[in-house]
C-alpha cells in the first residue's frame, strides 16, 4: 500500500504530465488562453506538492507558507480559466477574495497558528473549486455533457479540500507543528490525482469542442464585416417555412461597381463595413443579418407585419444614406437599394421568399435606387408594390 509521501510523489509527477501536455497544446493554438491558464495552475500545483513534501520531512514555518500559498494559487489559477473559458470577465470576483484570505493565512501562520492557516486554505481551495463547478453548471452552454462532468469532479475534489479542513477543525488543531496527516488528507491526496487527471483529459475535451465551435463560426461568417454569411442563412432558415409575418430584406449597395473603380477596393471595403455597422446598430431580437457576397446583404425579420418591416428596411437605408465615408479623393456618401419578400399563411420556403425579394429589389434598382420596396404578395404579379424609402 503506498504511504503518504508515495502518493504525494504521484500526485506531482501526474500534474507534470498533464502540464506538459497542456503547454503542448496552447503551443500548437495559443489562441486557447485557458489551455494556458491551466497548464500554469496545475505547474503551480507541481510545485506546492514537491514544497509540501518537504515540509512533511523537514517541518519548516517558511516551507508550510509556501505550500499553503501555492495551493491557494494553483487553484486560483485553475478557477481563472475556468472564467476564460466561459467567457466571465470580472476576474477580480475570484482574484480579490482568494488573494484576502492567502494573505490572512500568511499572517496566522506566521503567528504560529500553522492549523489554522491549514483550514483557511482548505476553506478557500473548496471555494474556489465550488465556483468552478457552479460556473460550468450555470454557464455551460456547448456540450452540456462535458460540462457537467466538469461540475462534478470539481465538486467532489472541493468536497476533499473540505473535509481536509472540518477534521482538523472538529479536532481543534489550531497549532501543529508538523503537517497534517490523517484519513482526509490521505483520502485527499487519492481524489485530486484522480480529479486532476481526469480534469486534464477533459480539458483537452473542451479545447477541441471550443476549436470546433470556433471553426464552425467562422465558415458562417463573413471575414470583412462580422456577419453572418450565405451559408449560414441556409443553414438557419434553409428549412423554415415562412409565414405571413416572417419577411427578408435584401439590399444592395447602389453605384459599388463605380465605387470600387474610382476610389478603389480599400475604400470600397469600408463602404461595405460601413453598412454593415448600420445593420448592427439597428440589431433586434428577430431580425437576422447576412452578407450574401459582394454588395448584397439580407436581413431576415420575424414576427414583424409588412408595414412594420419596410419601416425598419427604410430606416437603415435612410441611415446608410447619411454616412460620410472619408477618402483620399473627398467624402463619400453612398445610398443601397432594398426589396422585401414575405412568407404566405401555408408556410414559404426560403428560396420563394428570396425570389420575392430580388424581384421587388430589382424593381427598386429600375425605380431610381436608394430606395426600398415591397414584393406584393396578395396579386402574385412579378412587380412589387412600389413604396419608396
Amino acid at each position: 500500500m503506498l504511504d503518504f509521501s508515495s502518493l504525494l510523489l504521484a500526485a506531482a509527477l501526474s500534474g507534470t504530465c498533464l502540464s506538459i501536455t497542456m503547454f503542448a497544446i496552447w503551443f500548437t493554438a495559443p489562441r486557447a488562453r485557458f489551455v494556458l491558464t491551466v497548464a500554469c495552475g496545475i505547474l503551480v500545483l507541481v510545485a506546492h506538492v514537491i514544497v509540501f513534501w518537504r515540509y512533511t520531512r523537514e517541518p519548516n514555518p517558511l516551507l508550510c507558507q509556501a505550500a499553503l500559498a501555492l495551493l491557494s494559487l494553483g487553484f486560483l489559477a485553475l478557477s481563472l480559466s475556468a472564467m476564460q473559458y466561459l467567457d466571465v470577465r470580472n476576474y477580480s470576483r475570484a482574484v480579490l477574495p482568494a488573494l484576502v484570505a492567502m494573505v490572512v493565512c500568511a499572517g496566522v501562520t506566521y503567528l504560529g497558528f500553522d492549523g489554522v492557516g491549514f483550514i483557511l486554505t482548505y476553506v478557500t481551495v473548496t471555494v474556489l473549486l465550488a465556483s468552478i463547478g457552479v460556473m460550468f453548471w450555470i454557464k455551460g452552454g456547448h456540450d452540456r455533457g462535458i460540462l457537467l462532468v466538469v461540475s462534478a469532479l470539481s465538486g467532489v475534489c472541493g468536497l476533499s479540500f473540505g473535509l481536509c479542513g472540518a477534521v482538523l477543525l472538529v479536532k481543534g488543531q489550531w497549532v501543529l507543528g508538523v503537517a497534517p496527516d490523517n484519513w482526509a488528507e490521505r483520502l485527499n491526496s487519492v481524489v485530486a490525482v484522480a480529479c486532476m487527471t481526469a480534469l486534464g483529459a477533459l480539458t483537452l475535451s473542451l479545447h477541441h469542442l471550443q476549436a470546433q465551435i470556433e471553426l464552425k463560426a467562422e465558415t458562417l461568417t463573413d471575414p470583412l464585416t462580422g456577419l453572418m454569411n450565405r451559408r449560414a442563412l441556409n443553414s438557419l432558415y434553409g428549412e423554415r417555412d415562412f409565414g405571413p409575418f416572417m419577411s427578408i430584406a435584401m439590399f444592395d449597395l447602389d453605384h459599388f461597381k463605380r465605387t470600387n473603380d474610382v476610389y478603389g477596393h480599400p475604400v470600397g471595403d469600408r463602404v461595405l463595413c460601413r453598412f454593415a455597422a448600420i445593420i448592427k446598430k439597428y440589431d433586434r431580437a428577430g431580425v437576422d443579418a447576412f452578407r450574401l457576397g459582394g454588395e448584397e446583404f439580407a436581413l431576415v425579420m420575424s414576427r414583424m407585419t409588412e408595414d412594420k418591416a419596410y419601416d425598419f428596411a427604410s430606416r437603415i437605408g435612410v441611415a446608410f444614406g447619411a454616412e460620410v465615408v472619408p477618402t483620399p479623393r473627398g467624402p463619400l456618401r453612398s445610398t443601397v437599394s432594398g426589396g422585401i419578400g414575405f412568407g404566405e399563411e401555408g408556410g414559404s420556403s426560403l428560396d420563394e421568399v428570396l425570389a420575392e425579394a430580388d424581384k421587388a429589389l430589382y424593381a427598386a434598382k429600375h425605380a431610381g435606387r436608394n430606395r426600398v420596396l415591397v414584393h406584393d404578395r396578395k396579386s402574385k404579379a412579378d412587380g412589387p408594390a412600389l413604396r419608396s424609402a
